[in-house]
């Protein structure tokens, strides 16, 4: 029986999402995907720390219910990974002190503690089901319902270095989206009429397909029946061409012109039930370098599975050798059994199943964090599930080599929070994470997460440790949604302050100085020489590029390791600088994004990203540049001197300033309707009815093709229509922002606006003879090479 916790304000779930919350969500998922994930019910089985992270980040992430189940009682071990549990909860029930704690998270989201004995038949009742920190028998049996009831089920477990996830979601699971990405879309130049229907893509760009894709057509000339066309299954033949099938039976021959276009096709999954995939392992890499290891921690998170069940559940004590050979022992005899026995590193084995017994926050986290995409995979249907094992280790941190274990006596637990910790890394190591001084540059999202986990990791919480975390941001409500420390009650408050306050709640040996500055050199005299000089490292949580560089000079210069990392929807990257031993952060640059052509931006557009690039340059013109220019020409007396050290930018810029200052400066709302009227009939007839006329619509090229193909598509020349809804929105948004410009009032009146842009009186545009417009990029560069004989002469007109 499960019983609802009582939360303050907790909304009912109505079916609409609350786009203020999840706005980042659905940029990366998608509404439909979003909708499916608020009608999930989840049961999270264990609540340690593994357990938690996964509940954690799906009540961030808005499924309908979670349900927690652990009938343990909390333990001072616990603490170490579990960041709901405090010092005054050891001895309590984990599920039901945990629950209250989770449910804060998101008033969207019902969480509750599941009561009384746990039987594996309680599970038929959930979409998804989580199962953390059980022996293997456990979860054969919850696993036996879900594989047969169709719920998909989500493993996962830390043995303390070493990290896995299992995932079984059923015989016949269905992918709507294997990869989330947005459909391809490329530009044709040439299709076949043949058996094998290749088609030629422009050579501009790769097409990006891959075999098996399908596709779809509009546009193309010739072939008609191919646009829009029931997806075709393709065969790419290389980077430029692609088959779609025999041809040779459609009317017609092409002529020109079409976009190929990806159609994504749902794809069924079909997962072994975990009994079978024990026996029959597919794995999914984690490094490339360890590809001899997967097999390898199967074999060991088996055996240690059977040592707890000959030890009423306990595990390997750290520093116990009795214990540590049984586990090697039962590990040989698994792989005694297996058809082809694999080799196995004895020394590999005997580190991770030392420090088996705890789990130690950064896995954790890490091992969360994947798993818990496993359940929002499940719950929506979108990006394809891992098949079916994922094994993790990071024995790269060991302060030892694996040849080289750590005396008993390091490992040796001692009975407090930090046991886990010191199984895996020892004594000494342990002891010089207390006194670390770190320097944490960002509370946002990474920020929240390296404060979790330093804080249960005792990070500077021993004697002349310390953190400082410093964002100048407060908290949004947007923010709720992926930054845990903060709650609905925070909105408005300091980031760092709160993210402090609740590292305290944490672990309260932890000392932390939370601050508001902006980085950069208005603040060195904060960040001193002898504060960045008393630092033992700096981790950066940015989210732009500029402050990333400039700590990542202070770094360099103060000789500093840095933890640099940074998401962008569902990628992440990070990236560890080690003085001396790594290249830093600003050594590598990302490749520049690919420019679009000057010429294709303004008269040649073929790709929705092409105008949206012209409008913001459009917008940037007139309601940001122009106003700045104004603004420095009025408050610099020495803005003209400078202005003549710029030749190719004075003429244009004395020009609009004149226009902003003088002829066209508004007085009025109606005069801002004018001036918006006057945008139109420049942006969307003249411009389009003068390039139409240089170059008209029969017009062929020298070699006798049409000018108007391949990437050229012919505009149409918009005549103003005031009935017409998409026109007076362009004259209420435009003239509105020139009226906020000047501080003049605007107005949200339709009907006025029609009338005001209907009494604007224009002059008929006829195109003129002896206007140069590029016809492609070499012209356009050559045009702006030419010198302009009278810069110096108009400008001196203007003033």
């Amino acid at each position: 029986m499960t019983s609802p916790m009582d939360v303050d304000s907790k909304k009912p779930n109505t079916g609409e999402l609350d786009e203020a919350l999840y706005s980042r969500q659905i940029y990366v998922m998608g509404k439909e995907a979003m909708q499916k994930m608020t009608s999930c019910d989840v049961l999270v089985l264990g609540c340690k720390g593994t357990g938690i992270e996964i509940a954690k980040n799906i009540v961030l992430a808005g499924v309908r219910s979670v349900t927690l189940c652990d009938s343990g009682l909390a333990e001072i071990s616990d603490l170490g990974a579990q960041f709901f549990l405090q010092a005054s909860d050891v001895g309590k029930p984990r599920a039901s002190v945990c629950a209250k704690r989770l449910a804060e998270l998101n008033n969207y989201v019902e969480v509750r503690a599941l009561e009384g004995e746990f039987s594996a038949a309680a599970v038929a009742k959930f979409s998804v089901v989580v199962v953390t920190s059980q022996v293997l028998s456990t979860a054969l049996q919850v696993n036996a319902v879900c594989h047969a009831a169709g719920i998909p089920m989500v493993s996962a477990d830390c043995l303390g270095i070493m990290g896995s996830i299992f995932c079984d979601f059923g015989d016949t699971f269905v992918v709507n989206d294997t990869s989330g990405e947005e459909p391809l879309t490329t530009l044709v130049s040439q299709i076949g009429k043949d058996e094998a229907g290749l088609v030629t893509t422009h050579d501009e760009n790769r097409h990006g397909f891959e075999d098996g894709d399908f596709v779809t057509f509009t546009e193309v000339q010739g072939l008609e029946e191919l646009n829009g066309c029931t997806p075709i299954q393709i065969t790419v033949k290389g980077p430029y061409c692609f088959s779609i099938g025999d041809t040779s039976k459609l009317a017609g021959e092409y002529t020109g012109g079409g976009y190929a276009i990806q159609v994504k096709q749902p794809k069924t999954i079909a997962h072994k039930p975990l009994l079978q995939a024990i026996a029959e392992p597919q794995f999914l890499d984690s490094d490339f370098a360890k590809m001899d290891r997967p097999m390898q921690l199967h074999l060991l998170s088996q055996a240690i599975s059977a040592f707890r069940d000959e030890n009423a559940g306990k595990f390997p004590t750290p520093g116990v050798a009795v214990h540590l050979e049984r586990v090697m022992t039962l590990c040989k005899e698994l792989n005694s059994k297996l058809a082809s026995p694999v080799e196995l590193s004895e020394p590999l084995l005997r580190t991770v199943a030392a420090g088996a017994a705890g789990e130690i926050s950064p896995m954790c986290a890490f091992i969360g964090g994947i798993a818990a995409q496993e359940v929002l995979k499940a719950a929506s249907g979108k990006f394809g599930p891992i098949t079916q094992w994922f094994y993790f280790d990071a024995t790269e941190a060991l302060p030892n080599a694996l040849d080289n274990p750590l005396t008993a006596a390091e490992i040796a637990p001692a009975g407090n929070r930090y046991d886990a910790m010191t199984a895996v890394f020892g004594r000494t190591v342990m002891g010089k994470l207390q006194k670390q001084r770190y320097f944490l540059v960002g509370a946002g999202a990474i920020g929240c997460e390296m404060l979790k986990n330093w804080a249960l990791m005792g990070l500077a919480s021993g004697e002349g440790g310390q953190i400082t975390v410093t964002d100048p941001d407060n908290i949004e409500k947007s923010n709720l949604n992926r930054q845990f420390l903060f709650r609905p009650w925070d909105v408005t408050k300091p980031k760092s302050v709160c993210a402090a306050a609740k590292v305290k709640e944490m672990n309260a040996d932890v000392r932390i100085d939370a601050q508001i500055h902006k980085v950069g050199e208005e603040s060195e005299d904060i960040y001193s020489d002898d504060f960045m000089e008393g630092l033992s490292g700096i981790c950066n949580a940015l989210d732009n590029v500029s402050a990333r560089m400039y700590m990542d000079s202070r770094a360099v210069y103060y000789k500093k390791p840095l933890l640099e990392s940074g998401t962008l929807g569902t990628k992440g990257n990070i990236q560890v600088v080690v003085p001396f031993q790594t290249e830093s952060y600003a050594s590598s640059r990302d490749p520049p994004e690919r420019s679009i052509p000057v010429c294709t931006l303004k008269n040649f557009p073929n790709q929705i990203e092409h105008t949206i690039q012209w409008a913001r340059d459009v917008f940037e013109g007139l309601y940001v540049q122009g106003a700045e220019d104004a603004n420095a020409y009025l408050s610099q007396a020495d803005f003209l001197d400078k202005l003549e050290m710029q030749p190719g930018v004075r003429k244009p810029t004395l020009q609009q300033l004149h226009s902003n200052l003088t002829a066209d400066r508004p007085r009025s709302l109606e005069d801002c309707v004018k001036w918006a009227r006057i945008r139109f009939d420049e942006y969307f007839h003249n411009t389009i009815a003068q390039l139409l006329f240089n170059f008209p619509l029969d017009m062929q090229t020298t070699v006798g093709t049409p000018f108007w193909s391949g990437t050229k598509r012919p505009p149409l020349v918009h005549r103003f229509d005031v009935n017409d809804v998409t026109h007076l929105d362009f004259i209420v948004s435009a003239a509105n922002l020139r009226a906020a410009t000047y501080g003049l009032k605007g107005s949200v009146d339709r009907a006025w606006f029609k009338k005001a842009a209907a009494a604007v009186q224009t002059v008929e545009f006829v195109p003129k003879s002896g206007i140069k417009i590029a016809g492609n990029e070499a012209e356009a560069t050559a045009s702006a090479a030419e010198p302009i004989d009278d810069e110096e002469a108009e400008g001196e007109k203007i003033i």
